[in-house]
């Protein structure tokens, strides 16, 4: 039982800064009531997210002493009485999405905005802003609740150790990439643009490629990034270098368009060409307008928020941006926003990892480091690092 041994997470601590403290030890309980339904696990992996970025550069509303973690692996070490599926020993991702399965938005599978375990708005998740305030999972130990819907059990515990590399991208990046690639229309032969090199931006482009798309080309600012994509297979754009998305999509294609586009940047977007140091939130969405052809489809896994206290100005602190919606609906495109509901993909995204289909550790970099060096990923990460930082609080994946 982990109260044998305390519990350590990694904890948001003021703009700029996280720390690894001792925090409170999971028990399955869901405020003065037991939750039987819950599992305990202990930690075998958890990501550092772009989206923790976001909260701790000071660019949300999040509080210091928020423990961060949405992205999980684990360990079953406690059941509750009602859990059916689900054994001491097994080895499962948890989606960031945190579901009651008994919504109406769950059973119509869309358990990215449940309604049942948030109650500010649609949707939750662990160590995040907003989301329910629910305990994060950058941490030794951790409580699930509504195990026997929301865990996706591995069905080999040895082969399951031999790709957690891989694997630990179930929980959020590798859905989340992969939704942003379907929701943009990406299917065999298709051409794609994909806005962000870090690591959803990859992840996005490596789904792209296993939906068969044609070519698949990624644009950043990061030249490590940038190379990081060239290295399976993307052509690439210098977000740096002066000229338009299309006149530089145009000398790939021999046209100025894509059929689909994915936005993996989000709100701390930032002008193109020399002026590149520069906020401008929504200059990918625009971009995406006007790259994708008439008709084609835009994915927007990137994140917007509804309060960024660092926006540039009154209407972007509350999320309010200068999209031109014009020419969205002048060319007729389809745009799907929101989170990923992750369970719609989890199953089919880990039969491709365990048979060999796709190789998405290498894609995104993954590098394994303690919980002890998770501020250090944290800092490397914020500068520009080519690399998805997974956390071993055991020693599990080392070992």
């Amino acid at each position: 039982m982990c109260s044998k041994h305390g519990n350590r997470g990694v904890v948001y601590s003021g703009a700029g800064e996280v720390e690894v403290r001792s925090i409170e030890t999971p028990t399955l309980s869901l405020g003065k009531r037991t939750c039987q339904h819950g599992v305990i696990l202990k930690v075998v992996s958890t990501n550092i997210c772009g989206s923790d970025q976001h909260m701790v550069r000071g660019r949300t509303t999040a509080e210091p002493g928020l423990v961060l973690g949405h992205e999980i692996t684990g360990e079953v070490i406690e059941c509750g009485r009602d859990v059916e599926f689900l054994d001491i020993g097994d080895i499962v991702s948890v989606p960031f999405n945190i579901a009651c399965g008994r919504c109406r938005n769950c059973k119509e599978g869309q358990t990215g905005i449940c309604l049942s375990v948030n109650p500010a708005r649609p949707g939750a998740a662990y160590g995040y802003v907003d989301m329910g305030g629910w305990v994060g999972g950058q941490s030794e130990y951790v409580m699930v609740p509504y195990a026997d819907f929301n865990l996706l059990k591995f069905p080999d515990r040895d082969r399951a150790m031999e790709k957690i590399r891989d694997l630990t991208l179930l929980s959020d990046i590798f859905p989340t990439g992969y939704h942003g690639a379907v929701t943009a229309g990406v299917v065999p032969g298709s051409t794609v643009y994909i806005a962000g090199a870090g690591p959803v931006g990859l992840a996005s482009a490596a789904s792209a490629h296993l939906l068969g798309a044609a070519c698949v080309i990624v644009g950043d600012m990061n030249p490590h990034r940038l190379e990081q994509a060239r290295s399976f297979g993307c052509e690439t754009l210098d977000l740096r270098e002066d000229g338009t998305v299309p006149e530089m999509l145009e000398q790939i294609l021999g046209v100025p368009e894509v059929d689909a586009g994915v936005d993996c940047v989000g709100f701390e977007a930032r002008s193109h060409g020399c002026s590149h140091h520069q906020e401008q939130p929504a200059t990918v969405l625009n971009t995406m307008m006007d790259v994708t052809r008439a008709g084609g489809g835009i994915g927007v896994p990137g994140l917007y928020v509804t309060g960024d206290p660092g926006g540039i100005d009154a209407a972007a602190q509350t999320g309010q941006l200068g999209i031109r919606i014009g020419l969205g609906w002048a060319k007729s495109h389809f745009i799907v926003t929101g989170q990923c509901p992750v369970m719609k993909y989890h199953r089919q995204l880990m039969q491709a990892i365990l048979w060999d289909k796709v190789d998405i550790a290498k894609a995104v970099n993954v590098e394994v480091i303690s919980l002890e060096d998770a501020p250090k990923g944290y800092s490397d990460f914020d500068q520009g690092a080519a690399t998805k930082f997974v956390i071993d609080p055991h020693g599990m994946i080392a070992a």
